[in-house]
């Protein structure tokens, strides 16, 4: 999270708290809270929520709000159960079950507070969009053009959590595996020097592989994946200086069961040996020649990762392998592009 975001969250917590003070903290006649105390412990939330996302994954801190607001959900049973204890004993309840729990409810309400009643509500819905997010589907935005020409920028795409197994929230470690990965597949992981950062990349060598890229050729395990030129396309890049037009050939590949393009541009070396890392270059499992090759032994429980724009992605030829703890999900499906409807729709090959 940026420093603005966290200034924002700071100043929605403030105002949440102004509000929740000054609000007037008595039902209404509607049975409802004031709208300036329901806002107020919004405007809270969310700011606590964005405090905690700068230290925190989202995962970590939607659990940390399951827990919290479970809590609080649980004490409002409770608060319900001895309300409508108490009522029973003090009158004989009618048998028709909507009166009486109508009866129950108006008990209930004259016992909870505001904080209990307000925030038990949160339960559920947080509660939903955690099992949602954790366990089946995560939305994600495209922010660069490094797996051009199949996902551009401003695609909003969605990431299955449990293709490759159930996973423990936070650790994400696998407790139920299910279908391994497999070469060629597109997947987005937490980037390996900044886990707050999502990558979306394709795999192409897995677990024991042996990879080389020499000339632009990708060879695993001696096999070299098969290219055929489609032709030259253009796009536009945004760069710190200015917009720029690229003209990158586009080839046509297949590696595993997934048939899809690349992009390549022609003067381009296979890699920049000047961005590849300094724990790269001493890792006995990789050797690098030069300007033209490179060989990596994947080592157990790691992948190898490639943007399909080849000379233009930040990828495992400059940072290393990607551990399979980092895994986030199978990206199938682009589901919104503000910027092209037509790209609604398009399913990642």
């Amino acid at each position: 999270m940026s420093e603005r975001l966290l200034y924002m969250a700071v100043a929605a917590f403030v105002v949440g708290l102004v509000l929740l003070l000054s609000s007037n903290k008595q039902r209404q006649d509607n049975g409802e809270w004031s709208n300036p105390l329901q806002w107020g412990y919004l405007l809270m939330m969310i700011g606590v929520f964005g405090v905690l996302a700068k230290y925190l994954s989202f995962t970590a801190v939607l659990l940390v709000f399951v827990a919290f607001t479970g809590v609080v959900w649980g004490v409002s049973k409770w608060i319900f159960r001895q309300a409508s204890q108490e009522l029973a004993q003090q009158r004989s309840l009618p048998d028709d079950k909507a009166t009486r729990k109508a009866i129950q409810q108006q008990a209930y309400e004259g016992k909870v507070g505001h904080f209990v009643d307000y925030m038990s509500g949160f339960f559920p819905i947080i509660a939903i969009v955690f099992v949602l997010r954790t366990f089946i589907a995560e939305p994600f935005q495209i922010p660069s053009s490094s797996m051009r020409p199949g996902l551009v920028v401003g695609d909003f795409i969605l990431v299955n959590k449990f293709t490759y197994g159930i996973r423990m929230p936070v650790s994400n470690e696998v407790v139920i595996p299910m279908n391994p990965i497999a070469h060629g597949d597109v997947v987005v992981f937490a980037y390996p020097e900044n886990e707050s950062v999502s990558f979306v990349k394709r795999i192409v060598a897995l677990p024991g592989d042996t990879i080389e890229y020499r000339h632009k050729k990708l060879i695993v395990n001696g096999q070299e994946v098969p290219q055929k030129v489609l032709g030259q396309e253009e796009y536009i890049e945004n760069t710190p200086m200015g917009a720029i037009t690229l003209e990158p050939e586009i080839l046509d590949e297949q590696w595993g069961s997934h048939q899809y393009q690349v992009y390549q541009l022609p003067e381009a070396a296979p890699f920049n040996p000047q961005v590849v890392r300094e724990y790269m270059r001493n890792n006995p499992a990789c050797q690098y020649e030069g300007f033209e090759s490179f060989t990596c032994k994947v080592p157990q429980g790691q992948y190898f990762a490639m943007g399909d724009n080849r000379d233009n992605s930040d990828d495992s030829r400059y940072w290393g392998f990607v551990s399979d703890r980092h895994i986030v999900g199978k990206a199938f499906f682009v589901w919104m592009n503000f910027g092209d409807f037509s790209r609604i729709g398009t399913h990642i090959k």
